[in-house]
């Protein structure tokens, strides 16, 4: 769902693909939406890598005067496997690390074409706006109709009542960079009326968890 610009976005994280073995079209299409960031002045945290997509969103969005922070677990620290970290650098222990760093520091998030690991992250954050936990946009940068068959998937999953029509609006998808960060900006939160009665507060979170243990012992 869109309408007026309700989404102010500063900071942006991208999911990408470190691998250099890819189509030009989509490093082209890396390259141009660090290059669309750096216009817009908004700024990138990644995966910190200059590799395949990672390298050419990072070194775009950096030569554009956008800032570029790379969370990297520090197993994956070692330039022979991900290359440099293109500007800031931020180290943490585990790849949940890794992703909730990057979701603290962001306004919304694109995933890049990419394998399991762009799927997990993505569907992770996905996962958490169903739950109302974020209303943070996600967008699908669907280059070449890379994403189609994924975008069917969810429509089958709402027609056969696997997935609400409300949780399906939540994924935005468009072929270029600018449409899709259009389709961020203009985003407003879906509000699914069964999840609205849900609280995510600390305190009664824990409330709840004292409740858990009380009840396996």
């Amino acid at each position: 769902m869109t309408g007026s610009s309700s989404h102010q976005i500063r900071n942006i994280c991208v999911f990408d693909k470190s691998s250099p073995r890819k189509e030009k079209e989509f490093l082209k299409s890396a390259n141009h939406l660090g290059q669309v960031l750096a216009e817009r002045k908004i700024h990138l945290v990644y995966g910190g890598d200059s590799l395949g997509l990672m390298g050419g969103v990072s070194i775009a969005a950096f030569l554009g005067a956008s800032q570029v922070l790379g969370v990297v677990p520090k197993a994956l620290a070692k330039e022979d496997l991900l290359g440099k970290t293109i500007r800031e650098e931020l180290q943490v222990s585990t790849m949940s690390a890794r992703l909730n760093t990057m979701f603290k520091y962001v306004d919304a998030f694109i995933a890049l074409s990419g394998d399991l690991g762009i799927l997990k992250e993505i569907f992770h954050i996905f996962s958490w706006a169903q739950l109302h936990i974020h209303h943070k946009p996600i967008g699908l940068l669907n280059v070449n109709g890379f994403y189609d068959k994924l975008l069917s998937f969810l429509d089958q999953a709402v027609e056969q009542e696997f997935l609400t029509s409300w949780a399906r609006q939540i994924i935005i998808s468009a072929a270029t960079a600018e449409q899709l960060i259009d389709q961020l900006q203009s985003f407003i939160p879906i509000i699914d009326p069964s999840m609205s009665r849900i609280n995510w507060s600390t305190k009664e979170s824990y409330k709840k968890l004292r409740l858990d243990l009380s009840l396996c012992l």
